[in-house]
C-alpha cells in the first residue's frame, strides 16, 4: 500500500526482516532478507518490525519509508523509522 501525493509521488511504508544465512560449516554468515511487507502508515510498518524482531528466526528488522516518483518510477533512498538488531549498514 502507499500514499499518493498530489505531486505525482507515492510514499511506501515497508517492514523488512532479516535472517542469518548459515555457512556450510554451520556458522552464522551474511544477512538475508526474509520478509518484505508494505503498509499504509508508518505506525503499522514500525509496529510490525517490532513484532517480527521478537520472533526466534528474525535477527533484525527495519521499518522505513521510500518515495516513488510516479511518472518515472524512480524510488528514493529509504528513510528509516526504526532499525532493530542485526541489519545491513547504511551506505
Amino acid at each position: 500500500m502507499s500514499e499518493k501525493e498530489e505531486t505525482g509521488t507515492k510514499i511506501h511504508y515497508v517492514c523488512q526482516t532479516y535472517i542469518a544465512k548459515t555457512t556450510a560449516r554451520g556458522q552464522q554468515g551474511n544477512l538475508q532478507i526474509y520478509k518484505q511487507l508494505q503498509y499504509s502508515t508508518p505506525h503499522e510498518a514500525q509496529e510490525r518490525a517490532e513484532r517480527e524482531f521478537r520472533a526466534d528466526s528474525c535477527v533484525g528488522a527495519d521499518a522505513f519509508m521510500v518515495i516513488e516518483d510516479s511518472s518515472s518510477g524512480e524510488v528514493g533512498d529509504p528513510t528509516f523509522l526504526v532499525r532493530l538488531g542485526s541489519v545491513p549498514e547504511q551506505e
